[in-house]
């Protein structure tokens, strides 16, 4: 495969530089349409996937190739986090590769170019088809977030297929406060009425890194809020042993280190919403096994970002041949029918 050859070229680089490569090697290359809907294709929150697979947060900061992200075979692709503000994101070195461990740890803090700028770049694909999530965040310095988050479903409602509030990353002081039983009531509020009645579904991110009351928690104000689903999980501050030399970096960790943990909080959530709120299994997903795990656990869908370090572009389209080998060998009509069947 060209990954295969092109890989220790790009593992030479610093790992923020070569992923700007990529991100633009993306932007020029010939643009394909999304995948077409076939025996994965899924409803979650009124909205038609043609697969359960998408491209987390994290990868295309900016909405630079959100089209290019469908057109590898991701069923939907998520972009952002986006502030209303362009910020620089934390300092440099930031991002770190686990080799070893196949995992990564980054410290980016909410670097983006701004609400305007991506507004422009989505106000320009609009009309063309797949699923788009904008993930939205507040600036560092704000004095106000909840009114950040506010103002950015004002700015981005329009715009987006479904609306992700991400208030479990671990790189900006106090972000996860919000998820305090009563910040995250008010902070919900603010988006719904900024969203209005007619605007796209609320997805809310959550963090692995949670006790069982809080988990209780946010499944309730999940309900009692009208929540379209719950994205489970961010990335953990939690270290479990790691070979690499990066393993004592401050930040996020993603990976296969990660799959044990954020599997049990997929479980946990399953457990305290009763299956009645769509969840969304992330953090180390690598293969159609691990993706079909977490659709067995209570998924409705599943995301990926740190196993197309290793894997390459390639994997969206294995992972869902997989799926679908998978989905046949158990026995299911659909992703529907499996959604928590273990």
């Amino acid at each position: 495969m060209l990954f295969d050859i092109a890989r220790p070229a790009l593992f030479s680089l610093d790992p923020e530089r070569a992923h700007k490569l990529t991100v633009k090697a993306l932007s020029l290359s010939p643009r394909r349409g999304p995948a077409p809907s076939g025996a994965l294709a899924t409803e979650v929150a009124g909205i038609a996937f043609p697969n359960p697979l998408g491209m987390a947060a994290g990868f295309d900061k900016d909405a630079e190739v959100p089209d290019e992200l469908l057109g590898l075979g991701f069923g939907f692709a998520e972009v952002g986090s986006i502030t209303p503000r362009p910020q620089a994101g934390n300092p440099k070195p930031r991002l770190f590769r686990l080799v070893e461990d196949r995992a990564v740890i980054n410290r980016m803090g909410f670097n983006n170019g701004g609400a305007e700028v991506a507004r422009q770049r989505l106000e320009r694909r609009a009309g063309r088809p797949g699923v788009v999530g904008i993930n939205i965040g507040a600036n560092k310095d704000s004095d106000d977030r909840i009114a950040d988050y506010a103002l950015m479903t004002r700015i981005m409602a329009p715009l987006a297929s479904y609306l992700a509030v991400n208030i479990s990353s671990p790189n900006t002081p106090g972000l996860r406060a919000l998820q305090d039983e009563s910040a995250l009531t008010g902070l919900l509020e603010a988006v719904f009425e900024a969203r209005g009645d007619d605007g796209p579904p609320v997805f809310l991110k959550v963090a692995p890194d949670l006790e069982p009351a809080d988990v209780d928690a946010i499944a309730r104000i999940a309900a009692d809020t009208g929540l379209a689903a719950l994205i489970v999980s961010n990335t953990t501050i939690s270290r479990p042993d790691l070979e690499s030399r990066h393993a004592g970096e401050t930040g996020g960790l993603s990976g296969a280190p990660l799959r044990d943990l954020a599997l049990e909080r997929l479980r946990d959530f399953r457990n305290a919403t009763g299956g009645a709120i769509p969840l969304v299994g992330v953090g180390g997903i690598a293969t159609a096994e691990d993706a079909w795990a977490r659709i067995r656990a209570g998924a409705s869908l599943v995301q990926l970002y740190s196993a197309m370090v290793y894997e390459g572009p390639g994997l969206p389209s294995r992972i869902t041949r997989g799926l679908e080998r998978l989905m046949k060998r158990d026995g299911f009509s659909s992703i529907a029918e499996a959604v928590g069947s273990e």
